[in-house]
């Protein structure tokens, strides 16, 4: 088992519906890991927001987020590995969400900072709410509200993200889909359509095998509920949805387990690496 690296997406996966880890998902994971037992997680989130969702678990190596923009040192928060858009594709990706009428959310490194910018004029009710999300917890320093939309694309940009109307949303998807690596959803916890537009090369399984590589094992284990794990149930040699996961995942499991609100992954670890934990 210690030639396995074993990835879990966060939200709707690891994490319980209201955000949280359990006492039992936390203890079993700890425990895994001082055993030495290869155990990180691949999200949507950014590393902030990961490390505060997923304090009582003791990850010692690099973690993947932004949905593989990044991989990141669990303990310091240094980026190992990044991707980001070329100037002609950040400008190409803008222009065409706001000839539908939408002003994303731009994601980049300023100043050696990772950052996101909003048009508060110009977001949508969803958007807005999710801002305010991040903007009410004081250890958050990533947001930047402009009032120009020429500082868009301030930085090093590296994901757009967009709530909104998905009559807006869908014509803005069909045109970049094939250019980039475009992720369009619902919300797992306001419903809200929402795309996500990221550099080719930023998908959870690239990421998950320069992962596997740099720790020298040989196989991938994953555990996700959302379309955005599929690149990764493609690359893992095994690969559980949650019962709550999307159709598209659970067709591509090689099982489907228990949900997220009951511990499942940590079940799951507990009963196939039980041997780390006598």
């Amino acid at each position: 088992m210690k030639d396995t690296l074993f990835l879990s997406d966060l939200d709707g996966t690891l994490l319980r519906a209201d955000q949280t880890l359990s006492p039992y998902t936390c203890g079993v994971i700890n425990r895994l890991v001082e055993a030495g037992v290869h155990f990180s997680y691949a999200t949507a989130r950014s590393i902030d927001t990961a490390a505060r969702v997923t304090k009582g678990i003791e990850v010692d190596i690099p973690v993947i987020v932004h949905n593989g923009a990044f991989i990141v040192d669990s303990v310091t928060r240094r980026a190992l590995y990044s991707e980001k858009f070329s100037p002609d594709e950040e400008n190409l990706i803008w222009s065409t969400f706001v000839a539908h009428g939408l002003y994303p959310l731009t994601y980049a490194v300023i100043e050696g900072k990772n950052r996101f910018s909003y048009l508060r004029a110009k977001c949508s009710r969803e958007q807005w709410e999710f801002v305010l999300s991040r903007t009410s917890n004081a250890e958050d320093h990533r947001a930047r509200e402009i009032f120009s939309p020429r500082c868009a694309l301030d930085g090093d940009v590296y994901y757009f993200a967009c709530i909104g109307e998905e009559e807006k949303l869908r014509p803005v998807y069909e045109f970049l889909k094939d250019k980039f690596r475009c992720i369009f959803s619902r919300d797992i916890y306001t419903d809200a359509p929402w795309l996500e537009v990221l550099p080719v090369n930023a998908s959870k399984a690239h990421a998950a095998n320069i992962l596997k590589e740099k720790l020298g094992c040989k196989r991938i284990v994953c555990f996700g509920d959302e379309i955005n794990d599929i690149p990764m149930f493609e690359i893992a040699d095994e690969k559980y949805a949650v019962a709550n996961a999307a159709p598209e995942l659970k067709a591509l499991a090689t099982a489907v387990i228990g949900d997220n609100d009951d511990d499942a992954v940590a079940k799951w670890l507990a009963e196939r690496c039980k041997v780390f934990l006598a």
